[in-house]
């Protein structure tokens, strides 16, 4: 293809910001609230109970804000897909009017911070567009219209947008935002070092032991005593009993950043039907480009190679914008619960100072702000009026809940069986620079990369969570778990929880 995809996966959040750097811990320290997990919910929650006067501690297991909020299209949204009136119809107006009443107070509370403390992060408001190019899409936006109406959600129906494209409808919610978010979180990050949170990188917690106090154990053994653990790891890295590889699911998602003959003036926009497009304008180095989002699926479960779900979004621009160059090309990873609704709160009911925020369905802008506004609003023993909507320990509806619960663990079973069962034959002699096959070695399910220079690094492919075998991925060159979306490097080093060992490395 002319306009080629840049050969490495590089957000630009990241690459257009520099962010401080903090030692590792190495020492046993004792504070009021211990965050695990450098990302929108942990980085918001340090700053809100700091601002309180508790003693907090922020750590994360690589580098901070290198997870899913480095990662996302940034949309500052309560749009979140077509979901108003399939929420009412499972929960009832109350709880829906809840969920999207949680998801603006968020987006009104990052843009009163940014005001207050004229951080400079691009926000822009802006209308957010749910469109359809399918007639069969059409009465499902004339419903969802309807449960704006009952919500009194700001909104309008209309039949023609700011895409170069035709359209047959869409459906207007108004005055939404997006951002550079990692600005944003540098200038909550100085906050917080300003209001004595302590912040360790390279820090990682394995596990939670109750004893007089919580304490969180990480991986060099030292420990965190504290009152309260709040887990914005994005993955629980401890159950506790509550069970979240079996309440939820990883999916992933791919973003291009463009230049194009057609661009988008005015709106942020995503498609009713799928595979999901997704799209927003950007200001690149004073240039006018394209987020371009979308082609989501289970982590480690694609029926074509990764490197596809990129060329699809490529192709899609080039089809509808005149595609001139990608300059860059990243994917997220988000976790998605039984009822689509986040799960935010104690871990279990019995354990009600260790907490959970998770599940935010790639909404994680608002989704991971309303949960550090939760908590804090928790731990501080304040009224909050969407703790029961939130809660992990929510009653599962009927419907649809336990068919969901079913079919996601009959997929996992799937893929653990399949992957023990398969005999892998390929061969390692013919693996090409930046290639990698599944093979055996010494009798062993090995995983076998050949890097940039030609050497060889092998890793058994057995996930150390809870024994998939991974697969590979040709789009980031990692290993994914299918099962609970587990990822390693090609060297088995940790991505993504909820493992918190790296997989074996093998000698060949």
């Amino acid at each position: 293809m002319k306009n080629p995809l840049p050969k490495q996966s590089t957000s630009y959040w990241h690459d257009s910001v520099d962010l401080p750097r903090f030692d590792k811990l190495k020492e046993t320290i004792k504070v009021d609230v211990g965050i695990v997990g450098t990302g929108m919910t942990g980085i918001t929650a340090a700053y809100l109970l700091s601002k309180q006067g508790l003693k907090v501690c922020l750590i994360d297991a690589g580098l901070i804000l290198n997870g899913t909020t480095g990662h996302t299209t940034a949309k500052i949204t309560a749009q979140h897909g077509m979901i108003y009136d399939e929420f009412i119809s499972h929960f009832g107006e109350e709880n829906t009017k809840l969920y999207y009443e949680a998801n603006i107070q968020a987006k009104n509370f990052i843009e009163n911070i940014i005001n207050e403390n004229k951080i400079n992060c691009h926000y822009t408001t802006e209308d957010a567009y749910l469109y359809t190019e399918s007639e069969n899409y059409i009465t499902k936006l004339e419903n969802e219209y309807k449960a704006y109406e009952k919500l009194n959600i700001k909104g309008e129906l209309i039949d023609t947008v700011d895409l170069p494209f035709p359209i047959k409808k869409a459906l207007k919610m108004s005055e939404q935002a997006h951002f550079h978010p990692l600005e944003y979180l540098k200038a909550l990050l100085q906050a917080c070092k300003e209001n004595g949170v302590k912040i360790y990188e390279e820090t990682r917690a394995l596990n939670v032991e109750h004893n007089k106090h919580s304490t969180i154990i990480t991986e060099d053994d030292h420990r965190i005593f504290c009152r309260y653990v709040i887990q914005a790891s994005h993955y629980p890295f401890y159950d506790g009993t509550g069970f979240y590889p079996a309440r939820m699911y990883a999916d992933r998602s791919y973003i291009i950043a463009c230049k194009t003959n057609k661009t988008v003036n005015n709106g942020m926009y995503i498609n009713a039907e799928t595979p999901t497009r997704s799209i927003r304008p950007i200001e690149i180095n004073n240039e006018d480009l394209l987020l371009i989002g979308g082609d989501a699926h289970k982590t480690g479960q694609s029926n074509d190679p990764m490197i596809s779900h990129y060329e699809a979004l490529q192709q899609f621009a080039e089809k509808n914008f005149g595609l001139q160059e990608i300059v860059y090309r990243w994917s997220a990873q988000d976790l998605v619960t039984l009822d689509k609704i986040p799960y935010v709160g104690p871990v279990t009911k019995a354990q009600s100072n260790v907490f959970v925020a998770t599940g935010f369905r790639k909404w994680g802008m608002t989704n991971s702000t309303n949960a550090a506004l939760l908590i804090a609003d928790l731990i501080t023993e304040q009224d909050n009026p969407f703790k029961e909507l939130f809660s992990p320990g929510r009653d599962i509806k009927a419907d649809p809940s336990i068919r969901k619960i079913i079919s996601y663990n009959t997929d996992v079973a799937k893929h653990l069986i399949k992957g023990k069962m398969e005999r892998p034959e390929e061969d390692i002699e013919t693996l090409e620079p930046n290639e990698a096959c599944v093979t055996i070695v010494k009798g062993e399910r090995a995983g076998v990369y050949k890097d940039a220079d030609g050497r060889l690094h092998a890793v058994d492919t057995t996930c150390t969570h809870m024994g998939c075998e991974v697969q590979w991925n040709n789009a980031e060159n990692t290993w994914d778990c299918p099962c609970h979306g587990s990822r390693y490097t090609y060297t088995g080093d940790i991505l993504n929880g909820p493992a918190v060992k790296p997989l074996k490395k093998l000698v060949l």
